[in-house]
């Protein structure tokens, strides 16, 4: 299973919320590209880059800190927020990313997101699926739609997606574990997603048990910050791993 440690950015910081609340605030670096060099030194290859000033824009906004990362670093980024156009994923594509996501734009322009499919490749396009109660949530989780979790990202495979990234919103940022249940049901009734455990990651005995479920890798953002799980633990996973 990848790990895959989360940079959220504000004003070009890093930044955490609780819920997805903006008011919930908290930076913890002002410096990104920092915090990325310490994920690598650590063997860490991945990053979950979110542009949350995007996601407030409806475009891409923090390109210039994707760009940043990604030529200072070697870590395979997959990039989301408020990306809306071609445009928008040109710019993210051309910054770095290896992989951006679309979630709003999936319930809203699904024209638009298939087309990216077809357009980029389905292995560059990763559906987010966040959900309230296994219902669909979008711009950044302030609406909740009338769209099933499960059947909406079953409609999307059939459409090419393999990539799913599920954020339980309840558990998001809370540090009280993940939503095992929902990732449980999830894999058992759409055979071959590739699912991205996101949202309430609190302690290290969790990842082990995302990766027995099935889950293909597994986002960690406030868990790290706040030191539930240390950078050493990730590395002794990783080394664990591929022996």
């Amino acid at each position: 299973m990848r790990l895959i440690p989360a940079i959220d950015i504000i004003d070009g910081q890093c930044v955490r919320l609780s819920k997805g609340d903006y008011n919930t605030k908290k930076v913890y670096n002002e410096n990104p590209l920092e915090i990325a060099k310490q994920y690598e030194a650590h063997g860490i290859e991945y990053l979950h880059l979110v542009d949350l000033d995007g996601a407030k824009a409806s475009h891409i906004v923090n390109h210039k800190v994707l760009e940043e990362i990604a030529t200072k670093t070697s870590l395979k980024i997959d990039f989301g927020g408020g990306l809306k156009t071609d445009d928008d994923l040109r710019i993210a594509f051309e910054s770095g990313a290896g992989q951006i996501t679309g979630g709003s734009i999936a319930v809203k322009q699904p024209e638009v997101f298939k087309n990216w499919l077809s357009k980029f490749g389905a292995d560059k396009i990763i559906l987010g699926a966040d959900a309230n109660n296994e219902k669909i949530a979008i711009s950044g989780w302030l609406e909740e739609s009338d769209k099933e979790l499960i059947p909406f990202v079953a409609d999307y495979m059939k459409d090419g997606v393999s990539y799913v990234i599920c954020t339980d919103i309840a558990k998001d940022g809370m540090l009280q574990g993940p939503s095992f249940d929902l990732y449980k049901k999830m894999l058992a009734q759409l055979p071959g997603v590739k699912l991205i455990a996101s949202g309430g990651i609190s302690t290290f005995d969790e990842l082990p048990k995302l990766a027995e479920l099935g889950c293909e890798g597994t986002i960690i953002g406030k868990a790290i910050y706040e030191n539930k799980i240390s950078l050493k633990q990730l590395e002794n996973y990783i080394i664990n791993s591929t022996k």
